[in-house]
Order: structure tokens, then sequence, then C-alpha cells
């Protein structure tokens, strides 16, 4: 993969979509159109608010930035529960992708709370 932008929340979050456009083209030829979408929209939106806060326009804009990610970031791992109890998707699936989403969550909670105590 290309790095699109530098740093490795960046990056992890990048690759994050890309896992996430293609479990949502696998969720649409199972006919689930409504799952995919929510996933989709807030999967994506992780490392496009990374990728945003990029160009912040002050400080508290670059940490709201940070925050909307983190959120979507928690609502993307409701998603993956959801589909994996409702068994869209497999095992190893929700492994693979809900470990990544957890430690962008992860990433972006360490990068708020230092943000924040500057």
């Amino acid at each position: 993969m290309e790095n699109h932008s530098k740093g490795v929340l960046a990056q992890k979050s990048y690759d994050f979509a890309i896992k996430i456009v293609f479990l949502s083209q696998k969720l649409n030829t199972k006919k689930e159109y409504v799952l995919s979408k929510q996933i989709l929209r807030s999967g994506t939106s992780v490392g496009a608010m990374v990728r945003e806060a990029k160009f912040a326009q002050s400080n508290a804009d670059y940490i709201h930035k940070f925050s909307i990610a983190l959120k979507e970031a928690n609502e993307t791992d409701y998603w993956l529960n959801l589909l994996y109890d409702t068994e869209y998707i497999s095992g190893e699936t929700f492994k693979e992708t809900a470990g990544l989403c957890n430690e962008i969550i992860s990433m972006l909670i360490a990068t708020v709370n230092t943000l924040k105590n500057k």
C-alpha cells in the first residue's frame, strides 16, 4: 500500500477504510444494503477525518476532527459486532477487522487525550 499521508494513524485508518470498502462490497452480494451502507459510511469516515485534521484551522479544530474520527470508529465497531452476531460476517473477518478498528480506537483515544492535555 502506498503511504497516502504521513503517520501511522493516517496509514492504518486508510488501510482500514480499504477493508471496509471490500466488506461493504461483500455485504452487497448478500443483498444486505442497509448495514453495508452504514458501515461503509462510518468506516471510511475515520480515515477521512484523520486526513482532514491535517489542515485544521486551529488547535480546537484539530482536536475536534480527531474526536469525530473516534466517534466514527466507535460506531464502526458497533456495526462490526452487529454483523458478526447476526452472522453476516465470519469470525475470521470479524477478528481481523474489529482488531484493526480497536487498534485505531486506542490510537485515537491516546491522540485526543494528548492533544487535550497540551
